[in-house]
């Protein structure tokens, strides 16, 4: 009897370790993962990203969003309903979710079965079954999990950084398609204006009011003006391929259009109080760091404890006797036992995949804090550039643009008193014309260094784009002064 109960006890025992391993191995679905990289990032996936079939075409709200003239947020809608590689990023989330799927699946039972057939000699055929189970890894199994665990919230937190990040870079490249427009209307405008004055010139000349070199002056600035809206259409032609690509748009769905210039700057610049500790708080790069370091001291934590643990397989065995004397089927009873196996874990311990884990562990935490540094100094960069080119977005826009519209309106009425010459009035309309270039460049930089700062609050640190040298005309510094009215 005392044999029985213990078989029973062991018995009970193993189904109950089974059963708990098996309770804490469940892995979340798609949509719990979206779910949490929807709160991760703060952005609104859409639902189409919980699917897992892979579309070729684009979604059919992106469709309905680009009939209407594209706003920086509809921008970003349409990214994320249709953008590959965020889509690839989300789906990448998968291979996390199914590592954690198998980490905490458990070991496979064996079955063993053994009949020796009746021979001469033996009047019964023995029939014997045998079923083992391995005790360690169901045992090893949470610890698995829960390190698989930690990665694959580190990959969520990965990809809702993809969102933020894919976030910025639509707003970017929206202001600077915005800013290229601007830049080419402008252009042309004074292409407009210096064909007027060429062909006034002309007909001056040919009345023999104003010399040769005055009429041949305002037919080269007018051509130096066309060279120069030709290189901003090629500006604007990139920057909208920029904006596509990001858009994740191609043949018909790429006749959409921008909805209006840039804004102008706000009067008065606020930004929260304590960004640098909002931003180390917010980072989803750091939050990954930390499930990164809790996924390798998980895995640490287990192959420390299997370096330890002697591998101990449980078994259940059951006999049988089949057959009689004179071809009579007798009734023999089954014989029921139990028994363990296991090996001493004295020459491999694990040792040096223990060291291995412990070597990234500290690898990831010395990143860590390397990383946290990186955001406060980026946050103090971002606020800065945001900063300056709100100072310089205001400048342009009540001091340097009036002051250069009533330079060449000055000179224009000296002109026309013939007091100057031509060059002093195509020198003063190139440089009212750089104003307006430079003015709608800083206003680009501005709006773009306002995305970065707000994607840095958000959790995201990314590259802010680079404000590059805005396109000036050709012959606007070191025009010869002189000519004749």
């Amino acid at each position: 009897m005392r044999t029985e109960r213990w078989r029973s006890r062991a018995l009970a025992a193993s189904l109950a370790l089974f059963s708990a391993a098996a309770a804490g191995c469940a892995a979340p679905s798609t949509a719990a993962d979206v779910a949490r990289i929807r709160k991760f990032s703060g952005m609104d996936l859409p639902p189409s990203a919980t699917s897992e079939a892979v579309d070729p075409e684009p979604a059919g709200d992106a469709r309905k969003l680009r009939e209407q003239p594209l706003t920086a947020d509809s921008a970003v809608r349409i990214a994320l309903l249709n953008n590959r590689e965020l889509r690839a990023a989300l789906k990448e989330v998968g291979v996390a979710r199914g590592n954690l799927e198998q980490a905490g699946a458990l070991p496979n039972p064996e079955i063993e079965v053994e009949v020796t057939p009746r021979q001469e000699g033996l009047d019964h055929t023995h029939l014997e079954l045998a079923v083992e189970i391995d005790l360690t890894s169901a045992l090893l199994a949470p610890l698995h999990v829960r390190a698989a665990r930690s990665a694959h919230d580190a990959a969520r937190y990965r990809s809702a950084g993809a969102v933020v990040e894919l976030g910025y870079q639509v707003r970017a490249a929206f202001y600077a398609a915005q800013a290229a427009e601007q830049r080419l209307g402008i252009a042309n405008r004074a292409v407009d204006a210096l064909a007027a004055a060429r062909d006034a010139a002309r007909a001056l000349f040919e009345a023999g009011n104003v010399p040769e070199l005055d009429a041949a002056t305002q037919e080269a600035g007018y051509e130096q003006a066309r060279v120069t809206a030709a290189q901003l259409e090629l500006e604007l032609l990139s920057a909208r391929e920029r904006l596509q690509r990001l858009l994740g748009l191609s043949g018909a769905e790429t006749a959409w259009t921008l909805a209006g210039p840039l804004p102008g700057a706000p009067e008065a610049l606020a930004t929260p109080p304590r960004a640098e500790a909002r931003a180390i708080r917010a980072s989803l790069e750091l939050a990954e760091l930390r499930s990164r370091i809790d996924a390798a001291a998980g895995r640490a934590g287990a192959l420390r404890a299997g370096g330890w643990l002697p591998d101990v397989s449980a078994s259940v065995r059951a006999e049988r006797e089949l057959g009689g004397h004179d071809g009579e089927l007798d009734d023999h009873p089954w014989l029921i036992g139990a028994g363990l196996r296991m090996s001493l874990p004295i020459f491999n311990r694990q040792q040096g995949a223990v060291t291995a884990q412990a070597a990234e562990f500290d690898s990831l935490l010395e990143r860590y804090h390397g990383r946290a540094v990186d955001i406060r100094s980026a946050l103090r960069e971002a606020r800065n550039r945001l900063a300056s080119a709100h100072a310089r977005a205001r400048h342009y826009e009540r001091v340097v643009l009036p002051a250069r519209k009533r330079v060449l309106e000055q000179t224009l009425l000296q002109y026309n008193a013939m007091q100057i010459g031509v060059f002093e009035l195509l020198s003063a309309r190139r440089e009212q014309l750089d104003a307006e270039l430079a003015a709608v460049e800083t206003l680009r930089e501005f709006w773009t260094a306002k995305a970065a700062f707000d994607a840095l609050l958000a959790g995201g640190r990314v590259e802010a784009a680079g404000a590059g040298a805005p396109a000036a005309m050709p012959g606007a510094s070191g025009a010869p002064a002189g000519g004749g009215h």
